[in-house]
């Protein structure tokens, strides 16, 4: 989100859910990114699923209405609506992320829902989970050049360092199964202007990332501060000599710099046609 002043009016949002919370969090943050002028203070309240733990949650929400002194936003992914009603004694805000879709389903299935808390998260596929398993460990093996057999990878990230592959390749491993492995382009393939000879035959496979050198440099001096490797000018130099190869090479190529991991992979994704849903 966009920086905004110190003075601006705090609005404290909650993110609740009987499962893990990441559904209603994904969704709260891209809404929150629409509104420019609040600073959001944000909190996750995960397994939220006896209406016991309703009324804690509801507490929590009031005394953060309090500290704050504005009305709290609760975006809930609780799917039965009893702990919704619980909720709304809190006096927030209630966004309940599946209320928009219900009834036109309802409608065009011909039946009501079932309000099974913990269904949207339950593992009903084992293929689909030992595959991501697998991916997670493909991706392990394969970070930062430390496995160079790439025959059964999906795709292999190249990037300068601390550019964003490890978090992207994880990313894609836990949500889409997909073996992603990453190549740290060191200085002496920055030398060259053509691709290292291990990356060679599995062109169709590569994606670039890059980075901002300025962005690159704060992230580079928080693991070895003030070391050459950190140095803004290398941080340049190297940005700008990955860009060319990889420009010359015509491998795909990305800025992390202002992109999100979701966005990152999705982009991935398209761009080498491979076709993974979530769930």
């Amino acid at each position: 989100m966009s920086q905004v002043p110190d003075h601006a009016p705090v609005r404290p949002v909650f993110y609740v859910s009987d499962g893990t919370g990441i559904t209603a969090e994904t969704i709260g943050h891209s809404l929150l990114t629409q509104f420019v002028g609040f600073r959001f203070v944000t909190d996750r309240i995960p397994f939220v699923d006896t209406p016991e733990k309703a009324r804690e949650a509801v507490a929590e929400i009031v005394r953060a209405g309090e500290v704050h002194g504005h009305r709290p936003i609760v975006v809930s992914s609780c799917v039965d609506p009893a702990l919704n009603g619980v909720l709304a004694q809190s006096g927030a805000l209630i966004l309940d992320v599946f209320a928009p879709f219900i009834a036109p389903m309802e409608g065009e299935l011909g039946v009501s829902r079932q309000s099974r808390i913990g269904q949207a998260h339950g593992m009903v596929d084992f293929d689909t989970y030992h595959r991501r398993i697998n991916a997670m460990n493909f991706a392990l093996a394969h970070d930062d050049g430390m496995a160079v057999n790439y025959d059964e990878a999906d795709v292999i990230l190249v990037a300068v360092s601390r550019a964003g592959k490890t978090p992207t390749c994880v990313y894609l491993a836990l949500h889409y199964g997909v073996r992603a492995a990453n190549y740290p382009l060191t200085e002496e393939d920055l030398e060259s202007d053509r691709l290292p000879p291990r990356l060679r035959p599995y062109r169709r496979k590569l994606f670039g990332l890059t980075i901002d050198p300025q962005r690159l440099h704060q992230i580079r001096q928080e693991r070895r501060p003030n070391s050459r490797y950190a140095e803004l000018e290398t941080c340049r130099r190297e940005v700008a000599a990955a860009e060319t190869l990889l420009r010359m090479e015509g491998i795909p190529m990305l800025s992390t710099t202002n992109a999100s991991i979701e966005e990152i992979s999705s982009r991935i994704l398209e761009d080498l046609g491979i076709n993974r849903v979530m769930f």
